[in-house]
């Protein structure tokens, strides 16, 4: 068994500056290319970009601004967490992704998924009616892609394709893709049917109640005849220098950033007790180095994942405190789960 990697994710959440002024969206990019070269600085293997369309959020071209980190960075794998694929076109993202498959010199991934947000329907002309049958045709038609040879592919959201070349192909044969998924059986389902690597995002209760969609994956490949696939598990959390130190720079941005998308959909503010629940109990990989490490063993260890993705950014957290989160993940929690799990 490869030994299990390390990522991180964010999505180019909205921060403030030092005197507590909102940054410019601007800035916010910038920071989050900082960040990915801190990242391959310690080591880590892989930075996932959200996709929004929303002010709180100021990433809507992920490729974009991971063509910047990899013109800086060596090792690291950069990918988006996740491309909403349903509102977008699959040969387009094809094309993106495998250019930057040669910027980076192979290091492209792409995480596809529906998302949680739908702002990108309207925005792209896309009725919410057709959720389901936008991803699922747009799914098939990317599947075909993946081949790198000649498309002929017929559907009902877009004309019809005869032996189509789509350029530029990668110079491996194929583009690093996986399936993100929130808890549908369906979806998981999905993934082992045209192959594809799985994705968990795993943001609430505790990551053990995911196993049997990790059985379900496991036995549909077989069925299937597949061969077995890396599996990997997204999760939010923060790192400091200690537990306490951590939970209070932490549930402050972590709760504004909850809270507003909670008053979009009718979630009551969150408590402080809610969020040590989270933090003790659940999918909050909150504390010092050892706290975190510990958290982050057990649930790879109960799931058999081969990767763990932390999303290290809410809300308005600092840029500087985010980057110590960084380096403490890659120098110190990512050398102890390893410990662990050996």
């Amino acid at each position: 068994m490869a030994e299990t990697q390390f990522g991180i994710d964010t999505f180019g959440d909205a921060t403030n500056n030092a005197d507590g002024t909102p940054k410019t969206l601007a800035q916010v990019v910038r920071d989050v290319v900082e960040e990915g070269v801190v990242a391959d600085q310690v080591g880590l293997d892989f930075i996932g970009l959200g996709e929004h369309h929303r002010e709180d959020y100021a990433i809507s071209a992920p490729d974009v601004v991971l063509a910047a980190i990899a013109s800086r960075t060596e090792h690291i794998h950069l990918g988006s967490a996740v491309t909403v694929l349903s509102s977008d076109d699959p040969i387009r993202v094809f094309q993106r992704f495998s250019t930057l498959d040669a910027i980076s010199n192979g290091r492209a991934e792409v995480i596809l998924g529906r998302g949680s947000f739908t702002e990108s329907f309207p925005l792209f002309g896309h009725e919410l009616s057709q959720y389901e049958e936008l991803f699922t045709e747009k799914l098939d038609l990317f599947a075909a892609l993946l081949k790198e040879g000649p498309v002929t592919w017929s559907g009902s959201i877009r004309p019809p394709l005869t032996e189509q070349r789509v350029f530029p192909p990668t110079e491996s044969g194929r583009l690093t893709t996986w399936i993100g998924v929130g808890g549908s059986p369906e979806s998981v389902v999905r993934a082992a049917r045209y192959n594809l690597p799985l994705m968990l995002a795993i943001i609430g209760g505790d990551a053990k109640r995911f196993v049997p969609y990790v059985d379900l994956y496991h036995r549909a490949l077989d069925q299937l005849g597949g061969e077995r696939l890396p599996m990997g598990m997204h999760s939010p959390g923060y790192i400091a220098d200690t537990d306490e130190q951590a939970t209070r720079e932490f549930f402050p941005a972590f709760k504004a950033n909850r809270d507003r998308i909670g008053a979009d959909r009718g979630w009551p503010p969150m408590s402080k007790r809610e969020f040590d629940q989270e933090v003790e109990h659940g999918s909050l990989y909150v504390g010092s180095p050892e706290t975190v490490a510990r958290k982050i063993a057990a649930s790879v260890g109960a799931l058999g994942v081969d990767r763990f993705d932390l999303k290290y950014s809410a809300g308005p957290l600092d840029h500087s405190k985010a980057v110590h989160a960084i380096e403490l993940y890659g120098s110190k929690v990512v050398p102890m789960v390893k410990d662990i799990l050996s």
